[in-house]
């Protein structure tokens, strides 16, 4: 299990271990931690103030009580109060590398982030496919109720478009950088995706003139795709004619609907976008990539590996990797 950075940096920096987590795990702070490895670069995402910001947060901090429910039964980390967005770029092993790359928007209802659940736990997980994974620390809370998801897709959209800006420097594959989101990180994920060209945002320098279309999105329990109680898709939400090819899971018994995989999924046939959906009948929510019980629900990562592998996501191709 990995913890976010401590402190903005734009510096790679490689071979440490994290104190802060070493520290906490002897104290028993989060028991069964072991320290890890740092990421291999850190950076903000953006090189000033983000956009719409208009005030100071409290500082950012792990939130998570002691009263809380585990998860597979290890705590997890809510971190809050971000008001400096970063990604943390984990590199495979490089006799693995296969090019590709993937974004990870962790859930928390926009108003915290399941950082190692949804997050780093997810980067070792594509790491041991050879896939360079992204982990993008995005704001939280939410900054306007009536867009929940806008601030989000911001830092989302220019994550992209930034990742793909290195893409030379980083040995990958600019053509396969793909999205995963999970719970209202899936609507973060959906809503870049999605965007078909639009920017969220006004653009502020030669980075945002780099697509932040994802080359392909994996949406696990995703939320805000439809209105508590409605069937059909939001208003807000449009499937452009080039968006890209879609893995969804959800169980039906999640308190977030099902609805929100099988109408997106709809649309997406509609508009003739390749989509593949794994609905499993029980599981609930919020589980990440951790066994619940014996539910097959989290054996979609199984099924993701398998559906990039077709799509040729994970092909090994010769890098220029540094």
């Amino acid at each position: 299990m990995r913890t976010p950075p401590l402190q903005p940096s734009a510096t790679p920096v490689r071979g440490k271990r994290f104190l802060r987590v070493a520290v906490a795990a002897c104290l028993g702070l989060i028991p069964g931690l072991l320290a890890a490895a740092e990421p291999a670069v850190v950076l903000n995402v953006w090189p000033g103030t983000p956009p719409g910001e208009t005030k100071p947060l409290p500082p950012e901090a792990d939130i998570t009580k002691p009263t809380d429910a585990l998860i597979g039964g290890r705590r997890i980390i809510k971190l809050g109060n971000v008001s400096t967005p970063q990604l943390a770029v984990y590199r495979p092993a490089k006799d693995k590398d296969t090019g590709a790359s993937v974004v990870i928007c962790p859930g928390g209802g926009f108003n915290i982030l399941a950082y190692d659940l949804e997050g780093t736990e997810v980067a070792d997980w594509l790491n041991s496919l050879g896939v360079t994974a992204i982990v993008l620390k995005y704001r939280v809370p939410v900054r306007d109720p009536a867009k929940r998801w806008l601030a989000a897709a911001q830092d989302g959209q220019r994550a992209m478009s930034l990742v793909r800006s290195k893409a030379a420097e980083w040995g990958l594959d600019p053509q396969r950088i793909g999205i995963i989101g999970f719970s209202a990180g899936g609507a973060t994920a959906g809503y870049v995706a999605l965007a078909g060209g639009q920017r969220y945002y006004p653009a502020i320098d030669a980075i945002d003139a780099v697509s932040s279309r994802p080359d392909f999105t994996l949406l696990i329990y995703a939320a805000y795709f439809v209105e508590r109680g409605q069937r059909q898709l939001r208003a807000d939400l449009t499937i452009p004619k080039d968006a890209p090819p879609t893995f969804l899971a959800h169980a039906f018994d999640d308190n977030i609907p099902v609805d929100n995989a099988l109408q997106l999924a709809s649309a997406l046939k509609q508009a003739g976008v390749p989509a593949e959906v794994h609905v499993y009948d029980t599981g609930g929510h919020g589980y990440g990539l951790r066994p619940v019980a014996t539910l097959p629900v989290t054996t979609w990562p199984q099924r993701a590996a398998d559906w990039m592998t077709r799509r040729g996501l994970l092909r090994p191709v010769p890098t220029s990797r540094p």
